[in-house]
Parts: C-alpha cells; sequence; structure tokens
C-alpha cells in the first residue's frame, strides 16, 4: 500500500486530535498501571490494556500524513503528558483520589512512574515510526509494518518503563516483582495489538483510504 496523501489543510487539525489522544493514553496508562491484577497465575497490570491504542494512533498517523509529522505528534505530546501523569499520579495514587492538596508535597515515587513512562512513550514511539516506515515503504503486505513495529516498539517501550520506574522501588511489591509484571505486560500488549489493533488498523485504514478518495466527476449528459 502506497502512502495516504491528507488534504495539506486538514493536517494541523489532525495534529492537534492526536497529540490530544496521545496526552489522554499515557495519562490513563500511568494510572491504570498502578493497579495490579493477575492473570493465569501471573502478576500484571491493567495499563497493558490501554497503551496499544497509542501505537494504534501511530501507525495511521505515519500512514496518513507521514513520519515527520508523527515525531511531530511526540513532540508535542511528550512534555504535556509528564507533567499531566504526575498530577493525575498524585491525585489517585494507589487507585483512590487523594484531594487537591496531595499536589502540595512533590511526590518522587509519582514522578519517577511519570518520567519513566516519558522516557518510555518517547522510545517506543520513535522506533515503531521507524520500523513502520522502513517496512511500509517496501510495499510489503499491509499488515506487516503494524505488526513489526508492534513487536519491536512496544519491547523497548515495556523494558524502559518498568525498568525505569520500578528497579528498586520504594514500592516493595513492585520492586520484587517488576521483570515479570514487565515480561507478563509486554505479552498481553502484543498479543492485543496483534489480535485486535491490527485487524484494527487495517479496518480503518481501508476507511480512511475511501474517505480520501476524490470523488469523480458525474457526467453531464449532452
Amino acid at each position: 500500500m502506497t502512502s495516504l496523501q491528507a488534504p495539506a489543510a486538514r493536517v494541523p487539525l489532525y495534529l492537534s486530535i492526536l497529540v490530544a489522544l496521545h496526552v489522554a493514553i499515557v495519562i490513563a496508562s500511568n494510572y491504570l498501571v498502578q493497579l495490579p491484577i493477575k492473570l493465569f497465575g501471573f502478576h500484571s497490570t491493567w495499563g497493558a490494556f490501554s497503551f496499544p491504542f497509542i501505537f494504534l494512533a501511530t501507525d495511521l498517523t505515519v500512514r496518513l500524513i507521514g513520519k515527520h509529522s508523527a515525531r511531530r505528534v511526540i513532540g508535542r505530546a511528550m512534555l504535556p503528558a509528564l507533567a499531566a501523569s504526575y498530577v493525575v499520579g498524585v491525585l489517585f495514587h494507589d487507585g483512590g483520589f487523594n484531594g487537591l492538596g496531595a499536589l502540595a508535597e512533590f511526590n518522587t515515587f509519582v514522578f519517577r512512574i511519570a518520567f519513566a513512562s516519558f522516557a518510555a512513550y518517547v522510545l517506543g514511539q520513535l522506533l515503531d515510526i521507524q520500523v513502520f516506515d522502513r517496512i511500509r515503504q517496501r510495499h510489503l503486505a499491509w499488515w506487516l509494518a503494524p505488526a513489526a513495529s508492534a513487536v519491536i516498539g512496544q519491547w523497548f517501550d515495556t523494558a524502559a518503563f518498568f525498568s525505569i520506574a520500578f528497579w528498586h522501588s520504594p514500592d516493595a511489591f513492585m520492586a520484587a516483582n517488576w521483570v515479570e509484571i514487565a515480561w507478563v505486560d509486554y505479552v498481553i500488549k502484543l498479543g492485543v495489538s496483534l489480535a485486535f489493533f491490527v485487524p484494527a488498523y487495517g479496518v480503518l485504514l481501508a476507511a480512511i483510504t475511501r474517505w480520501l478518495r476524490p470523488v469523480p466527476p458525474v457526467a453531464v449528459a449532452p
């Protein structure tokens, strides 16, 4: 499949929507990663189910308006996502609302999680863009680029996030289990991406292609 060409006048609107979407997903994931779950006897978090949405949005961005614009989305979203993630993390630490007064004192634990998310987001998304674009340009099967970029991008994202956030963490549970949780999260995110988001990418790409395709002029009878 070749690149789609979105109308130039619409690109600023697309960028604004995508930046807001990326920030929202990062905030939600930073909150959900604080909520542990057990799957088939393994420790994980709810964040494993929310973060793959970002890879779907990024891959569609590269296809729709190119990798340079996708990098602009990352550049614009990363600092607001860091700040908002910290605020939400402090207000809802441990899953409960702590009141606005919690913001009066700097929370190093939450900031470490927010910074880990920031670093993992930038690394994972830039790798996702690079891998996706390289494979896409070779005009291979439509599903190969999003699948390969998910495998590579999410591995680095997951490894960076958990190692920065929870290695020697003051949270005893996460400090003891972060390697297991990271592996389980990666498997879950990859499974969700390959089973649901890659097909969703195909459906959305087909819909966007039809939407952007110029309507042929109607022939007028002489």
